[in-house]
């Protein structure tokens, strides 16, 4: 109860001055993370948790269940087929080189990571978190073109990175089970259930939700709290016939928008208040979690994160917008501003939570632990200087340059 009491009272006191917070570089990913390893510095008592590993794991595959499906029902298909398409090249070439990279500079820095182990690391550590770059994705100085396809980059790549992470963890398995068997059910199971699952629900749940909006049987307060039942349906139907949870909620997200095209909206209005307690309450935790296992940190776990949040983003940005005709100020903005976070922190533990028990599992651990809090720190205090560094670099382009180009529209959603 110990610390319990202390995150509802930081919560309490972020609250009082979270408006005048937002014109300075502390973000609440910073507060929270620094207070939680506050706690653990001052209270080495509670270096146990003394909370139950199970229900961390819970809350935070909650989290980000919630956050896949409301960021899927949130993005329009018009939104990606527009905006020149930058959102797609960030999601595919981007995302796929990333996880290609990422993979073999862990193969270099850290020998006893076999092939799929690296896979694995490569995988954490692809999605972004718009949550950490909240500054740069509502900040009307930054032209809308680039915050809307970074806003979308982050909304979508964590969804598309879970697949990536359960194929690596079944072909890591495969040693002992047999590579065929382990494939068929991954397939099978895993993304064919959890796909089907998704499907269902979205195309049944926002059919009779968008049925009852038209025929206004709702109370307005609770269509936010029916649309929320959907992801939670998702759980435990995958739980039930051992799909993935994750993919079904991402599929459901996109699914739910054939019957009530409302769904974003209200998902994102939930989200942007309960969600963003729970996502306070996971960076309160990595905080504890970094000052308990700090002594266990290498230089090599710091040279990867530092390759994570440069060369290993940067690279595959600047190749995935290349025909752009983008400025180079700008490929370095949105190169720099793909920070890892609370995507990357929950995939981690659910890795963790199989009990594959592979070799490489402790040095995978570390790394991603440096990485998002490395990312936590220097994407939060960058945010505002790389800003008034960014457009003043671009303030000598004209109103044709490609930065300027038309978006297409979606309603404005604040980050995560």
């Amino acid at each position: 109860m110990v610390l319990v009491a202390i995150f509802v009272s930081v919560v309490f006191v972020f609250s009082l001055v979270s408006r005048r917070l937002e014109r300075t570089v502390l973000t609440g990913p910073i507060l929270f993370t620094v207070a939680g390893m506050l706690t653990l510095i001052v209270l080495p008592g509670q270096r146990d948790l003394g909370v139950n590993r199970e229900v961390l794991l819970w809350l935070a595959e909650v989290g980000l269940v919630m956050t896949l499906f409301t960021d899927a029902a949130y993005v329009k298909i018009e939104v990606l087929k527009g905006n020149r398409s930058l959102p797609l090249r960030l999601l595919s070439t981007g995302m796929l080189l990333t996880i290609i990279l990422g993979g073999l500079f862990a193969l270099a820095l850290f020998r006893q990571l076999t092939f799929w182990e690296a896979g694995i690391l490569a995988a954490i550590l692809a999605p972004t978190d718009a949550g950490l770059g909240q500054i740069i994705v509502n900040s009307p100085r930054v032209p809308e073109r680039i915050r809307q396809a970074l806003n979308v980059e982050a909304g979508l790549n964590d969804g598309l990175a879970v697949p990536f992470l359960m194929f690596f963890i079944a072909l890591a398995e495969s040693g002992s089970q047999g590579a065929g068997r382990v494939l068929s059910l991954f397939v099978g199971e895993q993304i064919g259930f959890g796909t089907l699952v998704g499907l269902g629900i979205g195309l049944v749940g926002g059919g009779l939700l968008g049925l009852a909006h038209r025929k206004e049987w709702m109370a307005g307060s609770l269509q936010q709290l029916g649309l929320v039942t959907l992801p939670l349906l998702c759980v435990i139907t995958s739980e039930a016939v051992g799909a993935s949870m994750f993919i079904a909620a991402f599929v459901a997200g996109l699914a739910v928008q054939a019957g009530f095209k409302q769904a974003g909206q209200h998902a994102a209005e939930f989200t942007e208040h309960w969600g963003r307690l729970l996502n306070c309450l996971v960076f309160f935790l990595f905080g504890l979690l970094v000052v308990r296992d700090w002594a266990q940190f290498s230089p090599a776990s710091l040279l990867y994160a530092i390759c994570s949040l440069t060369v290993i983003r940067m690279l595959p940005v600047a190749i995935a917008l290349t025909g752009t005709h983008l400025s180079k100020s700008t490929v370095l903005f949105m190169g720099w501003f793909g920070p890892r976070g609370l995507a990357s922190i929950v995939l981690g533990m659910v890795y963790l939570e199989r009990e594959v028990h592979l070799p490489g599992e402790p040095a995978i651990r570390m790394v991603v632990m440096m990485t998002v809090l490395l990312s936590i720190v220097a994407h939060g205090l960058s945010a505002l200087p790389g800003i008034n560094l960014y457009v003043r670099r671009i303030a000598a382009l004209d109103s044709t340059a490609p930065e300027h180009w038309g978006t297409a529209t979606s309603p404005h959603r604040g980050a995560r």
